[in-house]
């Protein structure tokens, strides 16, 4: 039996009778890279804030490693280890990129955000904030402002904080949205990088991204699941083709949104 760190029965939501999530049965295996796709108003985002409690079901259950977390609070969520980015970016701009993933780090000390300590009671952080920086290739951005970082720097600060918050699973929302072609490939070099020993799951409209690391693809379409497998299988579908391209000819090719 395989491995599945996250599955969701039925999950359904509704706003004053429209459906945004209908019925999704989500499996996702522990250690692979897992994605969500999906033309625009699929229902992707809102699957996210349902999975991180953000939003509140209408109906169905979600399963964390067996165990239902369906009625649980965001902060119980986060606590568990279901650690969550976002597609705007979420980093303090005018702290250093050291301080910022040092934040994600008070929690170990039990003093999580409590801005009113001394420098000196977080230094004991630094070390470990360091290594973060490094596996992220920002080590030697570590004394910058953060408002002064690239855009695409600035998305690799965010998956440090995410790794700081020691994840089990990973959601990441849009990684690559509004980057240059330079900044894609390093953030999705980043995001296999850090994907060992780690489950992601990645909501990305970027094809090229999805085809060159996922190890999985779930398709939805207004708010229902039309398709799932890898990206030779879902590439080929003429249903998944319909939905992103309006003909069932040829394939979906990576490059598409």
């Amino acid at each position: 039996m395989t491995d599945v760190i996250l599955e969701t029965k039925n999950l359904t939501k509704e706003f004053k009778g429209f459906t945004a999530v209908n019925e999704v049965n989500l499996r996702v295996q522990r250690g692979h890279i897992h994605a969500l796709i999906g033309p625009n108003g699929a229902g992707k985002t809102t699957c996210f804030n349902l999975l991180t409690k953000f939003l509140v079901p209408t109906s169905g259950q979600i399963l964390f490693n067996g165990r239902d977390i369906t009625r649980d609070k965001p902060a119980q969520i986060a606590r568990q280890g279901i650690i969550r980015s976002f597609q705007i970016s979420a980093v303090f701009p005018h702290l250093t990129v050291l301080q910022n993933v040092r934040i994600g780090l008070q929690r170990e000390l039990g003093t999580s955000f409590h801005f009113w300590r001394s420098e000196h009671s977080l230094s004991a952080l630094d070390a470990r904030a360091m290594a973060l920086l490094d596996e992220v290739d920002l080590g030697s951005f570590a004394d910058t402002v953060t408002a002064d970082l690239p855009y695409g720097r600035k998305r690799a600060l965010e998956i440090a904080t995410t790794l700081a918050m020691e994840p089990e699973l990973m959601l990441l929302d849009e990684p690559t949205q509004g980057m240059g072609h330079e900044d894609v490939h390093r953030v999705t070099a980043l995001i296999k990088k850090v994907s060992q020993g780690r489950t992601i799951l990645m909501v990305e409209h970027n094809m090229n991204v999805v085809s060159g690391i996922c190890d999985r693809i779930s398709v939805l379409q207004r708010g229902a699941m039309l398709a799932e497998g890898n990206y030779a299988e879902v590439s080929k579908n003429p249903q998944v083709m319909q939905a992103y391209m309006g003909t069932a000819d040829g394939e979906l090719e990576a490059g598409h949104a």
